[in-house]
């Protein structure tokens, strides 16, 4: 039978790699990868550094596939995604169908932690649930990028005793979530952290957490501060032609 490998290779260190995730690694027949276009070349190529670094099984094979594109400015965002997925689950469905033979193994390489804010898991239930091809998978933890952010800015997730909560920038721009304390944000490309400026907020922001383009901003949230992280994030995502960022909003006890 196929098998399928989704395994978590953290937020861009290469030293994020378990050792169970590099065992694997060396399991693997056919790696998939999907290409998102020349803004975000680099992500492909730090996959190819990882494989480079710690694969040293002979003769796997890379296959690249085209990222559908996706409506970033939705009149209906669950709609869009839904749509986004059905297309995604079309390319998952060809990869496994017609690129993997009956008794190889693949993977797909996640970003993080696949169980963390990334479509990987469902994606691969879908094409099970369309039993068009036979496979069994497993799910390889890695990294998550809030995990490298509150490490690489020397603190904890939460406060002793105190609610943390996990949310993305358009559920923030509802409001503080109700009953947490510790708030990590992700998937915010409006820096929705500016309206909590002057509130007595601490914010702990990275962009590019693990790479060489690496950058940390802390401190009390101010006007001042939520400027400086807005022209930094706009500088780099000009130079880079991309972005990955996340931040944690601390209420102090």
């Amino acid at each position: 039978m196929r098998r399928i490998y989704a395994i978590g290779i953290g937020a861009g260190d290469p030293e994020h790699l378990t050792v169970q995730a590099i065992d694997r690694l060396n399991r693997v027949d056919v790696f998939f990868v999907l290409d998102k276009g020349e803004a975000k070349a680099d992500l492909v190529r730090l996959r190819q550094d990882i494989l480079d670094r710690f694969v040293t099984r002979p003769g796997y094979r890379v296959v690249s596939a085209q990222d559908p594109d996706r409506d970033r400015t939705p009149a209906d965002y669950r709609v869009a995604v839904a749509d986004w997925h059905r297309l995604r689950t079309d390319v998952y469905e060809r990869l496994i169908r017609d690129e993997l033979g009956e008794d190889e193994t693949g993977a797909f390489l996640v970003w993080g932690d696949p169980s963390l804010y990334d479509s990987t898991i469902a994606l691969i239930e879908a094409v099970l649930a369309r039993e068009t091809v036979e496979f069994d998978y497993e799910v390889v933890p890695g990294v998550s990028s809030v995990s490298a952010l509150a490490a690489r800015h020397r603190t904890t997730m939460n406060q002793i005793g105190r609610a943390v909560q996990f949310t993305t920038g358009r559920r923030l721009s509802e409001g503080w979530p109700a009953d947490a304390d510790d708030v990590f944000v992700l998937l915010d490309a409006h820096t929705t952290f500016d309206r909590f400026a002057d509130q007595g907020v601490w914010i702990y922001w990275g962009a590019y957490l693990g790479t060489p383009e690496e950058i940390l901003v802390s401190g009390l949230l101010d006007a001042g501060l939520a400027t400086r992280i807005r022209e930094l994030r706009a500088e780099a995502r000009e130079r880079n032609g991309w972005i990955m960022d996340t931040y944690l909003l601390r209420r102090p006890q």
